[in-house]
């Protein structure tokens, strides 16, 4: 049978190595896909084997049918012989003799279908043990190439981050060393403002007691007191 050479086949062959599937998902689809179609040859040998099982019934039946002929015709042989029949027994005789030659022929069938069921039966059960097998590798395929595949992510990504870091790190210390020459040169323009602008020059003024702001107070408070120790003019009131 069909069915039957394409389980051997599938039972013969040697499962392809998973090493390649963890990095080749195209060799893990095709293997996927062949499970697949074994499954499918699986159904197909299982639809078969049913119809041989009913032959087997229907031949086990017929058997049964031809063994209750060969009795019924053998007591009827019986009876004609005890009733002096003799060329009558002779045709039952050789009724019986066709019934058991079609009796024998049918246990050959029948012996047939038997071993052609317990071989598919065999088959089945061997080919079904192997797929549950091959869909054990798979997923262990699957899962092998998610952890590779997330590890190389993993790995990329902090390289990636690692590279943004170093990269955050010094735009951060250009801006710090920035702010840094900027107050530098804010204090040296004030120095240089202390020492050589013009209020430099008004402090040294100060300093030496020259200018029209020095002693303001104190002249104003003379003038004050001379008009306290002026005396009043006649008249005034």
């Amino acid at each position: 049978m069909t069915v039957i050479k394409k389980l051997v086949t599938l039972l013969r062959g040697s499962a392809r190595e998973i090493g390649e599937s963890v990095v080749d998902s195209n060799a893990t689809r095709i293997y996927e896909q062949e499970i697949v179609d074994a499954k499918h040859s699986i159904e197909k040998a299982k639809g078969d084997l049913t119809g041989v099982m009913a032959k087997e019934m229907q031949s086990a039946r017929e058997i049964e049918r031809l063994k209750n002929e060969v009795a019924r015709y053998e007591g009827l042989a019986l009876e004609a012989l005890n009733k002096t029949q003799e060329g009558l027994a002779l045709d039952v005789a050789a009724k019986v003799g066709t019934l058991e030659k079609e009796l024998e022929e049918q246990a050959k069938a029948h012996a047939s279908y038997a071993l052609q069921v317990s071989k598919l039966k065999d088959l089945i059960k061997t080919a079904e043990v192997r797929i549950r097998e091959h869909e054990r590798e798979i997923g262990i395929a699957k899962t092998t190439e998610s952890v590779y595949r997330a590890t190389q992510s993993i790995s990329e990504n902090i390289g990636a981050g690692g590279s943004r870091l170093s990269n955050a790190r010094e735009s951060l210390e250009r801006i710090r060393q920035r702010h840094e020459d900027l107050a530098d040169r804010m204090a040296a323009s004030q120095a240089l403002e202390n020492e050589l602008g013009h209020t430099a020059l008004e402090k040294k003024l100060a300093a030496a007691g020259i200018g029209s702001d020095v002693d303001r107070t104190g002249k104003v408070m003379e003038r004050i007191r001379a008009r306290q120790a002026k005396p009043a003019e006649p008249g005034a009131q």
